[in-house]
């Protein structure tokens, strides 16, 4: 009995030495070892696995040799700090090997999860697998590059699924809605027209923004035969590609060398890529890996302890806590540093704080001064953090390197994208001229903007012209054409048409940050569907007879981004050079005209001259001195375009460009 009652004792001693129980007021008393590097440490001698949980009892580490079934062939138990980090070391090369942590709190133990740092992942996220991630690096990856920009607005961003540009039976790709498939070379659909990579070089986009590519978890991996869609805006796992668009989602390796290859491919082409990423939320809340490791802590709650929901998906991220900002900075480094991406676009970016968005660019600028960093400049819901501190668009000011969406342009020039009967400048609405202006010149503090009468913004909030993305149609809402077309049903299709061809003509005429929705330039439709995030290929794919069908549209798109390219008085670097080169000259119901001087931005064109008519009828324009003809409607002369002087029409809900050398 004694001998029972010793060794009772003995395990109680035991138990109390490997467990922890610590309890801590609030999340801002939690430890946070900001300098630690949480990454899992693998060299072919050993690897080192760490996970922070300062509230956990214990902590497990468990290994596996697949990626899915099958049970663990190893328990760890893991040794903690004061910081709260459990560690465990272990000797032999482990590449290949899956594993899970598994954290004990409050008595009972969580699920299993691959851990918030994991960079690899097997079939549907569940398990990590140590990875040697120089073995998935492409033959000349020491060297890729992506393109160099001084500034941003140097960029033409095309906004794109990864899925929706090869998935259609048509579209010629021999590996449809894959990695690989969105940089295959010389596919073309039945009737003869470029396809993919070969159609985004020809339009002359310099980067492709990919919706969230990271691990998230709508799509069931093990049942790719079945089709499924989503846009991605549910992450599980933010430090590695989304397997549903590798070859083989079941090895952890062959996601992140596919990814890589595909980003080098785009590079040798001459055009960056742009991750979309949401650190703002996550797709799961109880369950999430956040909370299988330290539940609540990474999530904003109002003060009677409920989950705050500026997401609208359920739960709102704290950057301000400090684990919380060193998560989000040291993930978009690694996905620089590691897949050589050439900018992020955050999501909901008005959730995260103003420190952290700028702390973001500061680490990401000292890794690649290219790098271009913007986001959504609001938030789809309330939030505890104060407004003051929120990464909102009328907070640019404070963040000097970020840029945000002008929604002012985009629904100024086509309606609001929360009423459908909405209509904006090109569409026929009234008094949308000053919301026009000031999209045009970046949303910028300039003398002849009436800021009064802007549709959104009753004040200037970049401080540079490239700090504003100018857009008129992206992945939410309607596309361009739908939007168009259901505003005004009255239009015939060639009427429509031209607003299409008008909108993005001011748009990549603007000083701001050109951005286009993929497919717009083929008059994109999703069968007026305005939020397609989980609905079928049918809807969301790009349909590649439409470039045969509107072949005129593309071009006219092509034309206007060699316009962009050529000349830069349309992309100055800074609001003072807009300020004093850039002068309106007319304006009026459905018209807004501008003259750029000075040669500026280095521009071979002395003076330009910049007509929009939105009005369904020509206009006759009297010109007090000679110009000669670069655009009128649909034809582009450039330099070889015919002299005017005294007057011109200017065709029905048409751009006019004129030059002087």
């Amino acid at each position: 009995m004694k001998q029972g009652i010793i060794f009772f004792l003995l395990a109680m001693i035991l138990i109390s030495c490997t467990e922890k129980k610590l309890t801590y007021n609030s999340y801002h008393d939690y430890p946070a070892p900001l300098e630690t590097k949480l990454w899992l440490d693998y060299s072919k001698a050993q690897t080192t696995f760490k996970i922070w949980s300062p509230t956990a009892q214990m902590v497990k580490l468990n290994l596996y040799k697949e990626s899915i079934d099958g049970k663990a062939f190893e328990h760890y138990e893991m040794k903690s700090d004061d910081n709260g980090i459990w560690k465990k070391e272990l000797i032999g090369d482990l590449n290949g090997t899956y594993y899970t942590y598994q954290v004990k709190i409050n008595d009972t133990w969580l699920e299993e999860t691959p851990g918030i740092y994991a960079q690899a992942v097997g079939v549907n996220g569940k398990r990590a697998m140590v990875l040697d991630m120089e073995s998935t690096n492409p033959q000349g990856w020491n060297t890729d590059k992506g393109p160099t920009t001084s500034y941003p607005n140097e960029a033409i961003i095309y906004e794109l699924h990864i899925r929706d540009l090869t998935i259609h039976p048509q579209s010629g790709s021999s590996m449809p809605g894959k990695y690989l498939g969105l940089v295959e070379k010389g596919t073309k659909n039945p009737k003869g027209v470029s396809t993919g990579l070969d159609h985004i070089k020809d339009l002359g986009i310099t980067h492709v923004h990919l919706l969230p590519t990271f691990d998230h978890y709508a799509i069931n991996e093990t049942k790719l035969d079945s089709a499924q869609f989503n846009w991605g805006y549910d992450p599980q796992n933010y430090n590695v590609p989304e397997g549903s668009f590798s070859s083989n989602p079941f090895k952890a390796e062959v996601r992140v060398k596919e990814f890589k290859k595909m980003v080098k491919t785009f590079h040798d082409n001459g055009i960056g890529v742009i991750l979309d990423v949401v650190y703002n939320h996550t797709g799961r809340t109880e369950n999430s890996n956040f909370n299988l490791e330290v539940p609540g802590y990474y999530y904003r709650h109002w003060q009677d302890g409920k989950l705050s929901n500026a997401s609208a998906c359920g739960n709102e991220t704290a950057s301000e806590l400090p684990m919380m900002r060193k998560f989000i900075i040291e993930s978009v480094a690694y996905w620089a540093k590691e897949y050589h991406l050439d900018g992020f676009r955050f999501d909901l970016m008005g959730i995260h704080d103003i420190t952290t968005m700028n702390e973001v660019s500061k680490t990401l600028k000292a890794i690649n001064p290219n790098i271009i960093i913007y986001g959504e400049g609001w938030t789809a819901g309330d939030s505890p953090l104060p407004i003051e501190e929120r990464a909102l668009k009328h907070n640019i000011q404070k963040m000097p390197e970020i840029l945000a969406f002008s929604d002012d342009l985009r629904d100024g020039l086509k309606g609001s994208v929360f009423e459908d009967e909405s209509t904006g400048f090109v569409s026929g609405a009234k008094n949308m001229e000053e919301s026009i202006k000031f999209g045009v010149v970046g949303a910028i503090q300039h003398s002849q903007v009436d800021y009064k009468a802007v549709n959104y913004s009753n004040a200037p909030w970049t401080n540079e012209p490239w700090q504003s993305i100018a857009y008129v149609s992206c992945h939410d809402n309607h596309t361009l054409y739908d939007k168009l077309k259901i505003s005004r049903p009255d239009a015939d299709e060639a009427t429509l048409i031209q607003m299409d061809k008008l909108a993005n003509a001011i748009v990549l005429t603007s000083q701001g940050t050109a951005f286009i929705h993929a497919g717009a330039e083929l008059l994109r439709t999703k069968k007026g569907e305005h939020n397609s995030y989980n609905l079928p290929d049918t809807i969301n794919q790009i349909d590649w007879n439409w470039k045969f069908e509107h072949q005129d549209v593309f071009n006219y798109y092509k034309n206007l981004i060699a316009l962009r390219k050529a000349h830069p008085a349309f992309r100055m670097v800074s609001a003072n050079d807009v300020k004093t080169n850039l002068k309106f000259t007319k304006v009026e119901n459905g018209l807004v005209s501008y003259r750029i001087e000075n040669n500026a931005n280095g521009d071979s064109w002395k003076n330009i001259l910049v007509i929009y008519n939105a009005n369904v009828h020509p206009v006759n324009y009297q010109l007090t001195e000679a110009w000669q003809l670069a655009v009128l409607g649909d034809a582009f002369y450039l330099d070889s375009g015919k002299k005017i002087t005294k007057s011109i029409n200017v065709p029905a809900i048409s751009m006019l460009i004129a030059f002087q050398k």
